[in-house]
C-alpha cells in the first residue's frame, strides 16, 4: 500500500490463481463447465484442473488488467464475462471435487482440493443469472472506484479532482479546511456503492453457504490451516501484543496535533480527526512527519527530497534534449518524460535490493508491460498492484508513481509479490500463491525494514547518516509512522466485513458500524457526523474491490519475524533495528527457498524454516521499536493516553456531488 500498495481487488482469499493481494481476483463464465471425465481419480482430477486453469489464466488476467489500466464500458464488459466464465468453472470444479470426499489420497492432492474450495474472495451462487449479476456488480464498483472524481463549482469554475490530487491535499497542507474539504470530497465517491455492495454481500453470502459455509467471512477465515474461530482469536492475541505500543503513538500523535491546530481541532473527543492525518484512511501517518518529528533534522532521511531533485534533473535533461524553441507541448512532452524516468528509476532501485540477495532480474516484459505513472488520456486504477499474467514470468505492477517517499518504498513492497510469483512459477497453478495470504504482503515490507539509514546512504539517497540517540528516536518514529499506526486498520475492515457477512451489521447501520470499528481500534473519528447517507467502507479500495484483508495485518507481524530471521541468517550482531541484509547471498537463499514453496505445505513449516517457530508472534515488532516505545512513555507522561468510543451521531446532507 500502500499496503499500500497496493494492492487490489477482488482478490484470492487463500488459494491459487493470486493477482496478488495487492490485485484483482480472476474472472469467470456463462456457458456452463464441462463435466468430470469417468473414472478419474483425486490425483488425475488435481492434474486436469492444474492444466485447465493455466491454460485459461492468461485470457483472464488480461481482462482484468485491461478494466484496470482503461476504464470504460467495453473493458468492464470483458471483465464481468471474464469473471463469469471462470467463476463458473470453478463451481464446476468444486462441485466434482465432492465425489473425492472420504477417499484416500496423498497429502498434496488433499491440500490441492482444500485450496480449490478457497480459490476465489468471491463465491458466486450456482444460478447462472445471479452469478452474472455478481460479477457485473463487482466489476461496477471498481470501476466506479477507479473513475472517482470530486468536482466543486460550477460551469468554466468548476473544478475536478481524482483521489491522487486529493491525496496531495491531505499530505501536503496544513490548512485544516482544505484538509476536510478533500477528505469529504473522496468520500463522495462511495455513496452510490451502497445499494450495489449490499446486493454484493447477498449473493458472496450465497455461494458461501452453497459450498458448505455459514457466509463469505467464514470463508475467508478458513484459508488459514486452522479453523475460522482460531484465525480470529489469533488475530485479537497478536493485536493485544501490539496496542501498547499504538497507544502510546496515539497518544503523542493526539498532543503534536493539538499543539498544531489548536485543542478544539486538533481532536474529536480525545480521538484523532481522520482528514488530519495525512492519509485518507489514517493507515499511514508517515505525511505528518512535520509535526511529529521528535528531534528536528536529527538524522535527516529526506527521501522525498532526494526524489524530487532527482525528478528536477529528468526534467532538465528531457528540457535539454527537446531543444530551443519550448511550446507548451514540447514542455508538457518533456514533463512526461522525467515522470516516466523517475519512476522507472525508483524501480531499478527496488529492484537492485531483491537482485543484490542473488534473485533474479525482472524479466523484459516487465519493463515493457507495467504501469509506471497515470496515463493522461483515460481513467485507470491508480491503487498499487503486482499481476502475474500467465504463471510463468509474464509479471508486471500498476502503479501511478510520484516521486515521494510512500511510492518508493511502495514499489519495495509490490516487488515482493512479483518475485514471489517468478520464485514459485514452476509449482502446479494450485500451490502458486503464498503459503497464506499474509505471506505475500510480507515479503516486500520485510525488504522496507532493512532500508536502514546506511542502505539508504549507500545507494545515494541521504547523506552520512547521524549516529546519535536523537537520530535513532527519528529513524523508530518514522519506521513507526508507518508500520504501527497501520495495524489497528489492518485488522478493523475485516472486522467489519465479518459483521457485515454474518448479518450482525445490518445495511441500515453499514456507516454507524464502520465508525465504531475505526474508533475502537485507531481511536479515529470524522470531524462532522457520518451518517447512513454516506458508504465511507467504500472510499477505501479492497471494499469495493473485495480484496480480504486481515492479511495485511498479519503481514505486519510476518515482516518483522521475517526481518528477524533473515538477520541471524546474514550473521547481525547488534540491536534488530539496525540490520540491513542488502547484500547478503545467504539471506537471499534462505528467503528464496522460503518464496519457492508457495503454498505447497501448510504454513506454519514455512514459517519454521525461515524462523525457526512455526507461531506468529509480534515480539519482534516490539523488539525493534524498543527504544521507542520507551521515549514515548517519556514524552506522554502526565498525558491522559487511551479514549473512549463514542456514541455515533447523525449525519448531515453530503454538501458536493460526485461524478463518476
Amino acid at each position: 500500500m500502500k499496503h499500500r500498495h497496493l494492492l487490489l481487488a477482488l482478490a484470492i482469499g487463500a488459494g491459487i490463481a493470486t493477482l496478488a493481494a495487492c490485485k484483482k481476483d480472476e474472472p469467470a463464465s456463462e456457458a456452463a463447465a464441462p463435466a468430470a471425465p469417468k473414472g478419474e481419480t483425486a490425483d488425475q482430477f488435481i492434474a486436469r484442473v492444474n492444466d485447465e486453469l493455466k491454460k485459461m489464466y492468461p485470457e483472464l488476467t488480461a481482462a482484468q488488467w485491461l478494466s484496470s489500466t482503461y476504464i470504460n464500458d467495453d473493458s468492464q464488459l470483458l471483465a464481468a464475462k471474464g469473471n463469469e466464465r471462470y467463476l463458473t468453472q470453478l463451481n464446476s470444479w468444486i462441485a466434482q471435487a465432492k465425489k473425492f470426499e472420504g477417499q484416500q489420497m496423498s497429502p498434496e492432492t488433499a491440500r490441492a482440493i482444500q485450496l480449490l474450495k478457497l480459490a476465489t474472495a468471491m463465491p458466486a451462487p450456482k444460478d447462472p443469472a445471479k452469478l452474472a449479476e455478481l460479477t457485473q456488480i463487482a466489476t461496477k464498483m471498481e470501476g466506479t472506484y477507479g473513475a472517482g472524481t470530486y468536482c466543486t463549482g460550477e460551469g468554466e469554475a468548476q473544478k475536478c479532482r481524482q483521489l491522487g490530487e486529493l491525496e496531495d491535499v491531505l499530505r501536503s497542507s496544513r490548512d485544516y479546511d482544505a484538509q476536510l474539504d478533500a477528505w469529504q470530497g473522496w468520500h463522495t465517491i462511495a455513496q452510490p456503492m451502497r445499494q450495489d455492495y449490499t446486493r454484493f454481500v447477498e449473493l458472496v453470502n450465497e455461494g458461501s453457504k452453497e459450498m458448505g459455509f455459514a457466509d463469505a467471512g467464514e470463508m475467508w477465515r478458513s484459508g488459514y490451516d486452522m479453523t475460522p474461530a482460531e484465525i480470529a482469536a489469533e488475530t485479537d492475541r497478536l493485536w493485544g501484543q501490539v496496542k501498547p505500543l499504538y497507544e502510546q503513538l496515539h497518544c503523542y500523535t493526539r498532543t503534536k496535533l493539538q499543539a498544531t491546530y489548536g485543542v478544539e481541532k486538533g481532536q474529536v473527543n480525545g480521538l484523532l480527526p481522520a482528514h488530519l492525518m495525512g492519509n485518507m484512511w489514517q493507515q499511514d501517518w508517515g505525511n505528518l512527519w512535520d509535526v511529529l518529528e521528535p528531534y528536528k533534522g536529527a538524522g535527516s532521511l529526506d527521501i522525498t527530497g532526494a526524489l524530487e531533485k532527482q525528478y528536477q534533473a529528468d526534467y532538465q535533461a528531457a528540457l535539454a534534449k527537446a531543444g530551443p524553441n519550448l511550446g507548451t507541448d514540447k514542455l508538457f512532452q518533456a514533463e512526461r518524460e522525467a515522470k516516466l524516468q523517475v519512476a522507472k528509476q525508483m524501480t531499478e532501485r527496488a529492484q537492485d535490493f531483491y537482485t543484490s540477495l542473488g534473485m533474479p532480474k525482472l524479466p523484459e516484459s516487465y519493463w515493457a508491460k507495467t504501469q509506471f505513472i497515470k496515463p493522461m488520456d483515460r481513467d485507470v486504477v491508480c491503487h498499487a498492484s503486482a499481476w502475474d499474467m500467465n504463471m510463468s514470468g509474464d509479471v508486471r505492477t500498476k502503479m501511478c508513481i510520484k516521486p515521494n517517499e510512500e511510492d518508493f518504498t511502495t514499489i519495495y513492497h509490490e516487488l515482493g509479490h512479483v518475485y514471489y510469483y517468478l520464485a514459485y512459477n514452476k509449482l502446479p497453478p494450485l500451490f502458486q500463491t503464498g503459503a497464506h495470504d499474509g505471506f505475500h504482503e510480507a515479503i516486500g515490507d520485510t525488504m522496507v525494514l532493512a532500508m536502514t539509514p546506511d542502505y539508504l546512504k549507500s545507494i545515494g539517497m541521504v547523506d552520512a547518516p547521524q549516529q546519535s540517540n536523537e537520530a535513532l528516536i527519528n529513524a523508530q518514529m518514522r519506521m513507526a509512522l508507518a508500520k504501527v499506526s497501520f495495524m489497528p486498520f489492518g485488522l478493523m475492515i475485516d472486522r467489519w466485513r465479518w459483521g457485515v457477512f454474518d448479518g450482525s451489521i445490518k445495511p441500515t447501520d453499514y456507516n454507524k458500524a464502520w465508525w465504531e470499528l475505526k474508533a475502537k481500534y485507531q481511536g479515529v473519528a470524522p470531524a462532522t457526523a457520518r451518517g447512513e447517507d454516506f458508504f465511507d467502507p467504500g472510499a477505501k479500495y479492497h471494499v469495493p474491490g473485495n480484496t480480504p484483508y486481515t492479511r495485511y495485518f498479519l503481514s505486519h507481524v510476518l515482516q518483522f519475524q521475517f526481518y528477524k530471521g533473515l538477520c541471524d541468517a546474514a550473521g547481525h550482531q547488534g540491536p534488530l533495528y539496525t540490520c540491513s541484509f542488502y547484500g547478503d547471498k545467504a539471506a537471499g537463499q534462505k528467503f528464496w527457498a522460503m518464496l519457492e514453496k508457495g503454498a505447497s505445505q501448510p504454513w506454519q513449516g514455512t514459517l519454521k524454516e525461515l524462523t525457526g517457530t512455526e507461531k506468529m508472534d509480534a515480539g519482534a515488532v516490539l523488539e525493534y521499536f524498543a527504544p521507542l516505545q520507551e521515549w514515548l512513555k517519556q514524552q506522554n507522561e502526565g498525558q491522559t493516553c487511551g479514549w473512549q468510543v463514542p456514541a455515533t451521531a447523525a449525519a448531515p446532507t453530503p454538501t458536493a456531488p460526485a461524478k463518476s
